[in-house]
């Protein structure tokens, strides 16, 4: 039988959405193979709205690709509405849970996800009052704004005065807290349409609770369990989310409950890869393959070093092809679950990575889930310029991902004995700025890995620095 040609489709235009000082996700090299010029169009904050919206009409942008951060999130529900023949992947509504810890609490009552039990206050004596009588301890966390750099603006209280002192001293908004729930560690599962393709342990400390690496917390990525898999598909599968990542929190009394959950994650660049293979498939209807992705490949790929996996481009897996020596080594890889025990190329079938498919319709609607704005006039007490530079795009933005621009990383870097413009450029060249971070918050290992020069000195010196500037972030 002669195979049928495949006859290339019109390709949409594509274009990159990038922010200024915002840490970019995608780049030119994660669409190989894309045939056709992909833009970019930058947003330039302030009053940059019309100016970006005339650039992507003048582009003829099809879709535009890229994560939006918190604090320009509202600008692009309008800009949004200015392009509708344009396409956002991921759209709005997937990035809803993207905006704050509110968004991603209102995102699970909805969808019946487990989370902590949560409690969100627009109105501080209906805070007070509730803080005066709850039973503790409880969680505190900055909704708004800068995300949870190492643990940063989360915070366990135990008694009523505790609570009280960190508002006062913090002035969150709006106040939301949860129950505490003690927990053995939590997991990050990271998806591509659907499909678990990355998923690793973070344990606390002997004796803590924050999780966070940058705390003294260890990760590893072996025996992950499928039920905590199948609630990530579950959280994936109801925010329509062509690439997605959730903080499972695994609680000592067995239950699993999610923490956190967006489209804006820190990835190795492989995944990154994949993903852009996984939107060429979709945007060319199936004419690009979609990548294979097996399940637990996390269990090989994490017995290497972290700095090679920062590293490691395009990789690929063949499938799994039945024969007599293929039977013998891949039947020995099981996991086992509530639901019996599987092989692990059995569970390929189990979890496809499936293409997402578009909605016609708005689900979170600006008028009526932009509690951020829509109740800060009912606030009892006056709003603070911190807390209004949480909602003001003509404020100088205050957002994690905006803070952390490559200038300030650079001038770091600079500080440091022994660096120069020359070595300062020898370094950008082998790291990206998200690398970059991720090593910062690896104590520096691959900058000591990667060049002869950097020495334990200049790692010392510039953890401090960087432990320095995240507590500046808080």
């Amino acid at each position: 039988m002669t195979q049928k040609a495949i006859t290339k489709p019109k390709l949409p235009k594509l274009g990159f959405l990038y922010l200024d000082y915002v840490l970019r996700f995608f780049d030119h090299s994660n669409f190989r193979g894309w045939p056709d010029k992909i833009e970019s169009v930058v947003y330039h904050w302030k009053n940059d709205k019309q100016r970006f919206i005339n650039e992507v009409k003048r582009k003829k942008i099809d879709i535009l690709i890229g994560n939006i951060p918190a604090t320009a999130y509202e600008t692009f529900r309008e800009i949004a509405k200015e392009l509708p023949n344009v396409q956002f992947i991921p759209s709005l509504d997937t990035q809803f849970a993207n905006k704050s810890k509110e968004n991603v609490t209102r995102f699970a009552w909805k969808y019946d996800i487990p989370v902590p039990k949560t409690y969100i206050f627009y109105d501080r004596n209906k805070a007070n009052e509730f803080i005066e009588t709850t039973s503790y301890p409880k969680i505190i966390k900055k909704s708004y704004g800068p995300s949870n750099y190492g643990g940063y603006f989360v915070h366990k209280v135990d008694s009523v005065v505790e609570a009280k002192d960190l508002l006062a001293k913090k002035k969150y908004y709006p106040i939301y807290m949860q129950d505490f729930v003690p927990m053995d560690a939590d997991v990050r599962v990271m998806l591509i349409g659907h499909k678990p393709v990355c998923a690793f342990w973070r344990r606390p400390p002997e004796g803590e609770w924050l999780t966070n690496t940058s705390q003294g917390g260890t990760m590893d990525y072996q025996k992950v369990p499928k039920e905590l898999l199948d609630l990530a598909v579950k959280v994936s599968k109801s925010a329509n989310a062509e690439y997605w990542a959730c903080d499972i929190a695994v609680g000592k009394d067995g239950k699993y409950r999610i923490l956190e959950c967006a489209t804006a994650f820190a990835a190795f660049p492989y995944i990154r890869d994949w993903i852009g293979q996984y939107l060429m498939h979709k945007f060319s209807n199936g004419f690009f393959p979609l990548p294979h992705v097996p399940m637990y490949n996390w269990e090989e790929l994490g017995k290497m070093d972290s700095s090679i996996l920062r590293t490691l481009r395009y990789i690929t897996f063949g499938r799994y092809n039945p024969s007599y020596d293929a039977e013998f080594f891949m039947n020995q890889k099981r996991i086992d679950s509530e639901g019996g025990e599987f092989y692990l190329h059995h569970l390929d079938k189990l979890f496809p990575m499936l293409v997402t498919t578009d909605r016609e319709f708005e689900e979170w609607l600006s008028e009526k889930w932009n509690f951020q704005d829509n109740y800060k006039d009912t606030m009892k007490a006056p709003i603070t310029l911190a807390d209004a530079i949480a909602y003001d795009e003509t404020q100088e933005i205050e957002d994690e991902e905006v803070a952390v621009t490559e200038d300030k990383i650079n001038a770091m870097l600079l500080e440091i004995k022994g660096i120069g413009n020359k070595k300062l450029a020898k370094i950008n060249e082998k790291f990206s700025m998200i690398e970059l971070i991720e090593d910062l918050e690896d104590k520096c290992q691959s900058l000591k890995e990667n060049f002869g020069w950097f020495n334990d000195k200049m790692a010392e010196k510039l953890d401090k620095s960087w432990n320095k500037f995240k507590k500046q972030l808080a």
